[in-house]
């Protein structure tokens, strides 16, 4: 379930810090009772860039086989392994 709160409660910067490390979410901070901002840990910001970057390469890979380019797809797929270590 995310987590909303709004922006007067950022004073609580410990707290704040503390809600974003034990939670693999986003929280959402919320401004007059409209989203405004998204906070998050450095471990979870890291973990939704990998994704991204893992969900990228296998969409260019699944495009490059689909195109027959089936070396170009199997070089992307090793980097990808090479580089987090799949």
């Amino acid at each position: 379930m995310p987590h909303i709160i709004p922006i007067r409660d950022l004073k609580d910067t410990t707290a704040i810090s503390q809600l974003c490390n034990e939670s693999n979410e986003p929280v959402y901070i919320t401004k007059n009772g409209y989203g405004d901002m998204v906070i998050m840990s450095m471990k979870t910001y890291e973990q939704k860039m990998f994704m991204a970057d893992v969900y990228e390469k296998l969409a260019t890979a699944e495009k490059e086989i689909k195109g027959g380019k089936t070396s170009d797809a199997y070089e992307g797929l090793k980097e990808l392994r090479e580089k987090y270590g799949l």
